[in-house]
This record gives C-alpha cells, sequence and structure tokens, in this order.
C-alpha cells in the first residue's frame, strides 16, 4: 500500500489517481450573482490592500502572515464569519483511497468554509509568497485532492489557491467526469480585480 501526501501530489498525479479533468476560460458570471460593494466595503479593501503590501515589501511572507493579513479579511468582509457560514482551520482531511492503485493519500487543508444550511463549501488553499512572486498555481493539485472529497456528496464545489496576493478560483463539478475550470486570475493590487475578487466571495458565501 502507498500512501501519498497531498502536498506532494502534482496535477499529472491528481488527474490520474482521482480522475480530475481542467477546463479553461471559465467565467463567474453564469455561476455567481455580482453585487456592487458599497463605500465601507471599498474603504476596507483598501486597508487590506495597503496592509498587506507593507509586508509584501519586507521580503518573504509565511503563509501564516498571508492568512492572518489578506485572507481572513477578505472573508470577514465578505461575512465568512456570520451564519449560516461555519469555518474549519488546518484541520486533517480523511483518507482518500484509490482501490485500483492502493493507494491512499492524506493531508490538512487550511481553510474549507461550509454553508451549514445548504452545505456547499469553499477550500481555500494557502501557498507561501515571495515578494508577490509565487505563483498560485503550486497549489492547484493540493486543493484538488481536499476538495475531491466534497464531491462525493454534492455535484459542484469551489476552490481557491491564493498568495496573497492572486487569488485563482476554480469551479468544480461532478457530471459524466469530474472537471475543474479555472475562473479569471483575480490579484488584490489591481483595484479593479480586487473589487471583483471581493463581489466573488460575497456571491460564494451567498450561494
Amino acid at each position: 500500500m502507498t500512501v501519498l501526501k497531498a502536498r506532494n501530489l502534482s496535477r499529472g498525479e491528481v488527474h490520474r489517481l482521482l480522475g480530475f479533468q481542467p477546463l479553461y476560460n471559465g467565467s463567474f458570471v453564469p455561476l455567481l450573482e455580482l453585487e456592487p460593494l458599497t463605500e465601507f466595503e471599498q474603504i476596507e479593501l483598501a486597508k487590506i490592500q495597503t496592509e498587506f503590501r507593507t509586508y509584501l515589501s519586507e521580503d518573504r511572507v509565511s503563509e501564516g502572515q498571508i492568512r492572518f493579513l489578506s485572507v481572513a479579511p477578505l472573508l470577514r468582509l465578505a461575512g465568512y464569519n456570520e451564519s449560516p457560514i461555519h469555518l474549519n482551520i488546518e484541520e486533517d482531511i480523511d483518507r482518500i483511497y484509490i482501490e485500483d492503485e492502493d493507494t491512499h493519500i492524506t493531508g490538512r487543508f487550511d481553510i474549507v468554509a461550509v454553508n451549514k444550511i445548504d452545505r456547499i463549501p469553499l477550500w481555500i488553499l494557502v501557498v507561501e509568497s515571495k515578494n508577490s512572486e509565487a505563483s498560485e498555481v503550486a497549489g492547484i493539485a493540493q486543493m484538488l485532492a481536499y476538495a475531491y472529497q466534497s464531491l462525493e456528496r454534492q455535484t459542484s464545489v469551489w476552490g481557491l489557491v491564493t498568495n496573497g496576493a492572486t487569488y485563482q478560483f476554480f469551479y468544480l463539478l461532478k457530471q459524466e467526469e469530474l472537471t475543474y475550470q479555472y475562473m479569471p486570475s483575480l490579484d488584490l493590487f489591481q483595484d479593479d480585480r480586487a473589487i471583483q475578487l471581493l463581489q466573488v466571495l460575497k456571491a460564494i458565501a451567498k450561494s
């Protein structure tokens, strides 16, 4: 029997072991209703941008700092600290067993936000950032492995991989095959993209 750590998986291994197929050129609009931000939300968003940019200028930013300075403030501003949303932080995932390969996949996720009424989760994986150069694609395979279990209970899941500056959303869907669709990449430091980032987080919380 082989035991694999989710953080060490490549996307090729995730495709082969779990059956995921990538789709590209996704759009938020058919899936989510994006509402205009209030003046208060825009002011708070600007504060998050300023505070995180200050830390990035000091070279290396750890995953913990990213969660505290970028991800957590955005989630709070988007309403993820309010009922019926429930946040789970840094917990082990149940082992995923691949019978044909006699292989188990294990790991720990960063954040998963679950709507307690509709049971629709948003899986969030934070990757370390260094001068905003760290690519969010580094965590895609890990996020897919974690979100895989949710697709055993429902047909769709949202995934997010971020280094605090760049936010890459994915729409995971179970139909005849498992697919994950790349949504437009959103940058916290581009004002129009940052606004859309908060709009998307709010819409997912309400979906």
